[in-house]
């Protein structure tokens, strides 16, 4: 398809770069004004969920009528794999839900923080994409292939579209079950009408790299919106990029930053913040940690295997999300009710722990 537009000027790795740098801008401005958030929804935020349901309304409905349409498939994704890697799955998705609550705030949400002047996201970044890193492909790799050996034969039941019912059946089932979330969580509707907004950037990720820019002669992943190999990539192109090359992942890391800091700076919410101590600094990089190794042995975060998963109708990207929720609340009442663990007790007991929200 792209080299049928006849466009010379940029290979379409380039113009992969440049979408998303696009799709990352109007994410960022458009998370920083309605908090979109994951961690906020699980630990008990009735709009948040909301605002995140809302997101995934639209985000499943354009992500099916593209598959419909017949311009996007995802039989060769890794969502798909026959054999579910179950084990990863599960503990990858507990322990990334865990770290997002140590964080106070997933990848995605400590992304537009950082544009608006959070200091503590950077750090967690940082530390959260080494450490994914090393999961990939360093000193933690043979943790990820040991549990990825554990699998779950499912064949074509890895896709609700073979489930009973069929793609539109389970389309309608997930996308009124969300919606109604939404419509009863207490939101402001400006910031459910965004949200629905943000959502239509992830079949625009999908549709655009798998089929606006297919090129047979230099092909790219398709992919949308995730933040964890992309942060990843990030770091060491940025670290390394003369050997290196940025990807569309680079750009959509850097459109979320650059995104939310015109809209923090607009509305006079940009502020530098900082750790106050330096047990706080311990918590949140024990969260950045976990979320590293979880996020990929969960086979992305909320973003990544749930906004832009779920869309796909992949049973594994369900499931990363339901693994992560689990962890987030789980964890999120441990330190409600264990004071007795150092630097992480009862939240009345740290004042110093400043919201990442």
């Amino acid at each position: 398809m792209y080299e049928a537009l006849g466009i010379t000027a940029l290979s379409a790795p380039q113009a992969a770069i440049v979408l998303g740098a696009l799709l990352g801008l109007t994410f960022g401005a458009l998370a920083e004004v309605t908090k979109f958030c994951f961690r906020r929804a699980v630990v008990g935020d009735r709009p948040a969920l909301g605002v995140w349901a809302a997101g995934l309304v639209t985000a499943l409905l354009g992500t099916q009528a593209a598959v419909s349409a017949g311009l996007i498939g995802f039989s060769d994704h890794r969502f798909f794999a026959a054999d579910l890697p179950v084990a990863a799955i599960v503990i990858g998705g507990l322990l990334f839900g865990a770290g997002m609550v140590l964080t106070r705030g997933c990848v995605s949400r400590l992304t537009v923080l950082l544009g608006s002047g959070n200091l503590r996201a950077l750090t967690v970044l940082l530390v959260f994409a080494v450490t994914a890193h090393a999961t990939l492909k360093g000193v933690l790799a043979p943790l990820r292939v040991a549990l990825g050996q554990i699998t779950l034969p499912l064949g074509e039941a890895v896709s609700l579209a073979n489930w009973p019912g069929g793609a539109a059946l389970w389309t309608a089932v997930i996308a009124l079950a969300a919606l109604a979330i939404a419509l009863r969580s207490g939101a402001k509707p400006l910031h459910l009408g965004l949200a629905a907004l943000l959502g239509l950037l992830v079949p625009a990720g999908w549709v655009g790299t798998g089929f606006v820019l297919f090129d047979d002669f230099d092909p790219i992943a398709m992919e949308s919106l995730s933040f964890t190999s992309p942060m990843a990539e990030t770091l060491f192109w940025g670290v390394a990029s003369t050997s290196i090359p940025a990807s569309f992942g680079v750009g959509l890391v850097g459109g979320v930053i650059a995104g939310a800091a015109v809209l923090s700076l607009i509305g006079g919410r940009f502020a530098w913040q900082s750790f106050e101590s330096p047990r706080q600094t311990g918590r949140y990089v024990l969260g950045a940690v976990l979320m590293g190794i979880g996020g990929v042995l969960a086979g992305g975060c909320t973003v990544g295997a749930g906004l832009s998963g779920i869309p796909t109708l992949s049973l594994a990207a369900i499931l990363a999300l339901a693994a992560i929720a689990a962890g987030g609340v789980a964890t999120d009442r441990l330190l409600a009710r264990a004071p007795s663990i150092p630097g992480y007790g009862a939240r009345a007991a740290i004042p110093q722990v400043q919201p990442a929200e």
